[in-house]
């Protein structure tokens, strides 16, 4: 019976997001299309070949994604059906309740969204087999996920890495993976007596914290893993003298570095060996890595350079913003003595890789990539969502238990369900008040 209430509780939240999420985006074309419905069965195999990271990616990542697709015609279709039910009830029968009409809307959409699949996947190819890629039309799709066998040459191109013009793609990677190998040799492929004292801090304290790195997922606890990251990181570091290395920027370089070899290696991430790969191979990945953290970090420079001003400004914006949507989690925590700061900073210095299972991280940072310039300020968005997700829990813990909660988030149970609900929140809360000039005054 508590089960069967739950699932109620769970129905009803989810037929409310998609109902304020479709009344907000009336008549408006939506960026990435965020998912609105719960996928009832799995997705139908496409037969295309993808790796398989964990549980969450068993099958085809797409699949997940795709439901998030739903044609505008279909949308449109269930909001104009619910406007003639309003205009013509007397030649109608009446229904019980709003949430019984959207949850025949969505019942509707999970059976029109399987549909799609193929079609959504047709929407990249065609995207990707042009002579130059529009990167506006690929962030577009990329929002609501990209299909893991695509995965790495989309987020090179989202990322600019790769360039947009299909005939200097080749010869451009090509270039950039020569000069990350001359950078190794020049840097890293030396002895300490050539390295100042910083130098040799830095490599050492990078040399402590690979292995830490995602220690619940096995493949990177073998050396030749934690051997690739430390050569990222400290070639990167090098590079970067403002920043230097920053503890959670090893985190930040582990999707790129499960995304990049899938290209080369098939399955369960967990049966992974780096060593079945060849030198060339590893260092054309470290490269591509590389070249990809360093894109991502250029823009948000100042979140790593000294006191990390750029991740305390938006801490205080994450803070004025769950004040404006949920007044009573606000006023709870400050009246138990709780800072943001205690539990935001490394969920901005790390963007969640350390509070959401890691099978569910390539998934996120699909919508990461596709923000492009303007990921800094969606973060707050999607972080308000991560957090008001315990809304009801928060309210009823103390200062001790609050803090113990929100660093051990119970997260480790989640599906794509649980991810998507937390992006269509924060798309619909940014759509609400982005544009909104005051929204984030004190």
């Amino acid at each position: 019976m508590k089960n069967s209430d739950n699932n109620s509780s769970l129905d009803s939240r989810i037929n409310q997001t998609l109902k304020n999420v479709q009344g907000l985006l009336k008549g408006r074309s939506i960026p990435g299309k965020v998912l609105l419905t719960r996928r009832a069965d799995p997705p139908e195999d496409l037969s295309l070949r993808s790796s398989t990271f964990g549980r969450s990616f068993s099958e085809n990542d797409a699949g997940t994604s795709d439901q998030m697709d739903m044609s505008k015609e279909a949308e449109a279709e269930g909001t104009s059906k619910q406007q003639n039910n309003n205009m013509t009830t007397n030649k109608l029968k009446p229904t019980n309740s709003n949430v019984e009409i959207t949850s025949k809307e969505v019942q509707k959409s999970v059976m029109g969204a399987r549909a799609t699949d193929s079609a959504r996947v047709m929407k990249f190819t065609k995207e990707l087999s042009g002579s130059t890629v529009t990167l506006e039309k690929l962030r577009e799709l990329a929002w609501s996920g990209v299909p893991p066998y695509m995965r790495p040459n989309i987020w090179r191109l989202l990322l600019g890495y790769a360039s947009p013009n299909s005939d200097r793609r080749e010869g451009v990677l090509r270039r950039k993976r020569l000069e990350y190998l001359d950078c190794v040799a020049q840097f890293y492929d030396i002895p300490d007596t050539e390295r100042s004292d910083d130098e040799v801090n830095m490599l050492r304290q990078i040399s402590v914290d690979c292995p830490r790195t995602v220690p619940d997922v096995i493949f990177f606890q073998q050396e030749q893993v934690q051997k690739s990251l430390e050569r990222i990181l400290y070639t990167w570091a090098i590079r970067h003298p403002a920043s230097g290395y920053v503890q959670g920027i090893n985190d930040l370089a582990t999707p790129f570095l499960v995304v990049f070899l899938s290209e080369h290696l098939e399955g369960d991430i967990h049966k992974w060996s780096i060593s079945d790969l060849s030198p060339d191979k590893i260092s054309n990945v470290e490269a591509d890595c590389y070249w990809c953290l360093s894109k991502l970090l250029d823009g948000m420079q100042d979140h790593y350079t000294f006191a990390q001003p750029g991740i305390q400004r938006l801490v205080f914006k994450l803070k004025e913003l769950v004040n404006r949507i949920d007044e009573p989690v606000s006023r709870h925590m400050e009246e138990q003595g709780l800072e943001f700061l205690q539990f935001a900073f490394r969920w901005f210095n790390c963007l969640l890789i350390r509070e959401i299972p890691f099978h569910l991280v390539t998934r996120l940072w699909d919508t990461y990539l596709a923000e492009g310039d303007a990921l800094p300020d969606f973060l707050v968005y999607i972080f308000a969502s991560f957090l008001l997700t315990w809304s009801e829990e928060l309210q009823k813990l103390d200062f001790q238990e609050l803090v113990m909660f929100l660093q051990h988030l119970p997260t480790q149970n989640w599906t794509h369900q649980e991810l998507e609900m937390v992006l269509s929140r924060a798309f619909m809360w940014h759509s609400m008040f982005n544009n909104s000039p005051s929204h984030l005054a004190s």
